[in-house]
């Protein structure tokens, strides 16, 4: 949600359509530049989404950061951290992500280059 949350566009009022806006732009830059991409949804999708690009993720239950701690536990699973980007605004998750040994980049300049594309 922070990169939905970097345009103030009116998401909130449908976020289900923003959540398949933002695979839509992740599947279309994955797919021009070869990226391995996982979003991470706080909740599951309702209806689901679905693609052959990307993986579309959730974290088990939604709560408060429920979303981060997923991040966190798939880069927990990974065998080459520092491998991994993970794109978000929310500074507590940066720092456990820097500290995992993963590189950050911020939702602002990631939609950037997303809108780019």
């Amino acid at each position: 949600m922070n990169v939905i949350g970097t345009r103030p566009d009116g998401w909130w009022k449908n976020r289900h359509a923003a959540m398949v806006k933002l695979v839509d732009l992740l599947e279309r830059w994955a797919a021009a530049g070869g990226e391995d991409v996982t979003v991470v949804f706080e909740q599951p999708p309702r209806p689901p989404i679905r693609s052959t690009v990307i993986e579309v993720a959730h974290a088990p239950r939604p709560r408060r950061d429920s979303a981060d701690d997923e991040i966190m536990r798939l880069l927990a699973a990974e065998r080459e951290p520092g491998g991994v980007r993970v794109v978000t605004s929310d500074n507590w998750l940066a720092d456990r992500v820097h500290a995992a040994g993963a590189s950050v980049q911020s939702s602002e300049s990631f939609r950037t280059q997303l809108e780019a594309e």
